[in-house]
């Protein structure tokens, strides 16, 4: 049960200014005259006492009053939503609006156009995307979802919590198609969306056996897109994540593209990078020379932040070279 004398009172002190001119107070409605409101339970003399504004500090009382009948009208629908425009993480409003959802004829549509609103205001707020989720599983319809997603995604292409909607859509109601096509444009637009290419090899390992005609397009795939952007690391992840668990010496293009552009690019720590670990499978003494040889290249300048992790590389390196 809830605790609803300790009800958060958390708000954003910039969300409503506009609001406090239209909002009628619960205490002036006739509809809400039997409530008697319950106030945050502070201790005595707190330290630093918040300067909540009255407007907001009404609207938790009441919500408590409300979570403490265990109401669940339409009246305490409105009370959940004044929450919400107040305070979008307020996670405790987000679970008793739920409550008061199942416990209604509810209309979905209704509440999944108010969860849109609320997305398109505080497209980053983890309760909005997880309600979300949650009226379209009531919904059993996703018309609306790989739009909605999009239209956010095109005022913050790397909107990690959009991404993360549409992965659980798409793999839920397996609306695969054109999504492989979908994280192309995005990296068109941004070589450099490192969620778009988390989103390609989402789509590719839940689409494909991942076998070696799969992996080796996608070798190709990502050693284009390092051509235009060699020191972005995001690419480079992936066309390393695409042999995580396999042995570079099936994939020999990848060798053979790093030491052409080796010369090229003679600070790219993540090629160098690539480099060690190729030369590392690899084993040999003049294979190993090499990766330590990189290893000193990066320490002398090339990656200073990481230059104790490299040392630490190069010291096991030049290990196994002198067991040779």
């Amino acid at each position: 049960s809830l605790n609803y004398t300790q009800l958060p009172t958390t708000v954003s002190m910039a969300d409503d200014s506009s609001s406090s001119e239209e909002f009628v107070p619960f205490s002036k409605r006739e509809s809400f005259a039997d409530i008697t409101p319950i106030l945050q339970d502070d201790v005595p003399d707190p330290i630093v006492p918040l300067n909540y504004p009255e407007e907001f500090k009404e609207i938790m009382d009441y919500f408590r009053a409300i979570v403490a009948a265990e109401e669940l009208s339409e009246r305490a629908l409105e009370v959940t939503t004044s929450v919400i425009e107040w305070s979008c993480g307020n996670y405790t409003a987000w679970y008793y609006r739920r409550l008061i959802l199942d416990a209604r004829e509810t209309d979905w549509n209704v509440e999944l156009e108010f969860v849109s609103e609320q997305a398109r205001e505080h497209p980053k707020n983890y309760q909005i995307w997880n309600h979300r989720r949650i009226v379209v599983e009531k919904l059993g319809s996703t018309d609306e979802e790989i739009d909605f997603v999009n239209s956010i995604l095109a005022i913050d292409a790397k909107n990690y919590h959009a991404w993360a909607h549409r992965q659980w859509v798409v793999e839920k109601y397996s609306l695969w198609e054109g999504e492989l096509e979908e994280s192309d444009s995005e990296l068109v637009k941004d070589v450099r969306n490192n969620s778009a290419w988390n989103y390609r090899y989402f789509v590719v390992s839940k689409t494909t056996k991942m076998d070696p005609a799969t992996i080796e397009k996608e070798i190709e795939y990502a050693i284009q897109k390092i051509g235009k952007a060699p020191n972005n690391e995001s690419s480079w992840s992936y066309l390393n994540g695409l042999v995580k668990g396999k042995k570079y010496s099936d994939f020999p293009q990848i060798e053979v593209f790093c030491k052409e552009k080796r010369s090229a690019w003679p600070t790219c720590a993540y090629l160098l990078s690539t480099l060690i670990d190729i030369d590392e499978e690899r084993g040999t003494k003049e294979a190993l020379e090499d990766a330590s040889q990189c290893c000193q290249t990066l320490i002398k300048g090339v990656d200073d932040i990481h230059q104790k992790y490299w040392q630490f590389r190069v010291d096991e390196i030049n290990k196994r070279i002198e067991s040779h």
